[in-house]
């Protein structure tokens, strides 16, 4: 039997359609009888690599202040969401307007500042502790006993060791002090140092990721974002060394063909050139 699709093809069609017309072409391109075949094969855990992706591309158009690309890439988040939304529909789990719903009845009841009686004349210190408080209730309304139950394993390294040490903060199990904290890096290098001496590439890598976790944890004593502080070392790191390689294609080398010590030298070159040109 030969489906009638003028309807859906009307709105799919319709340039002023917004989600409405994204939700039908999801919902075609998922269609078991002429859909895309590539869409039809694809589950959740096959979708959720590209769902990741698409977020790190949003948050990589708003660190370059790339306004013009961040609609479309905040547009490619959303499809991930419907896709997935999608999925569950077909599997009989849920529809995406289930999932709009849980998210206004999360957002009405996390700010009750707003959509409630509460006064809205707070410090931002004082609204995050109430959003903590929140928080707290929902993890214990499903059954999270743990400090640390439900951090997402599905996290950035990095972002992960900073939500669970921040949990393990709110129940007494931190240091006070900062300086605390740069002697466990010392304390971690020092074991670094002796592992890559005597112990096995297994054991070697454990005490990288202690240090990167004391690392991580350092950032949170001092308010940084430690996936961002990276991303930022990441952006300088590709400067510098395109200034290395501009320099060296003025002596008509590559990096290939010099020493550690030539492309060292134009290194620190390089680092007084940027700051004279950002100051």
């Amino acid at each position: 039997m030969t489906r009638d699709y003028s309807a859906s093809d009307a709105i799919v069609h319709t340039k002023s359609g917004g989600v409405a017309r994204l939700r039908e072409i999801m919902r075609r391109l998922r269609d078991p009888e002429n859909g895309c075949p590539w869409d039809i094969e694809q589950n959740f855990a096959t979708i959720a690599p590209y769902t990741i992706e698409e977020a790190y591309e949003v948050a990589d158009a708003i660190e370059r202040e790339e306004w013009g690309e961040l609609k479309g890439e905040l547009g490619d988040l959303l499809f991930q969401s419907l896709f997935h939304a999608q999925m569950a529909e077909d599997a009989g789990l849920f529809n995406f307007d289930d999932v709009a719903e849980t998210m206004s009845e999360k957002m009405v009841a996390r700010h009750p500042h707003v959509f409630g009686d509460e006064d809205r004349d707070k410090s931002a210190e004082q609204q995050t502790a109430d959003w903590e408080k929140i928080k707290a209730a929902e993890r214990a309304e499903r059954a999270e006993k743990g400090a640390l139950d439900g951090v997402a394993v599905g996290l950035p390294a990095l972002l992960r060791a900073q939500k669970l040490q921040k949990r393990a903060a709110r129940v007494g199990f931190d240091w006070p002090e900062t300086a605390q904290v740069l002697d466990k890096i010392q304390e971690e290098c020092a074991e670094v140092v002796e592992a890559r001496d005597t112990l096995t590439q297994v054991e070697v890598e454990e005490e990288i990721g202690d240090l990167l976790f004391v690392m991580a944890n350092l950032a949170r004593h001092l308010g940084v974002e430690p996936e961002a502080a990276l991303r930022a070392a990441n952006n300088k790191f590709i400067k510098r060394f395109e200034g290395v390689e501009t320099h060296l294609a003025a002596m008509e080398k590559r990096p290939e063909d010099s020493t550690l010590e030539e492309m060292d030298a134009l290194w620190d070159q390089v680092k007084i050139e940027q700051r004279k040109k950002s100051d």
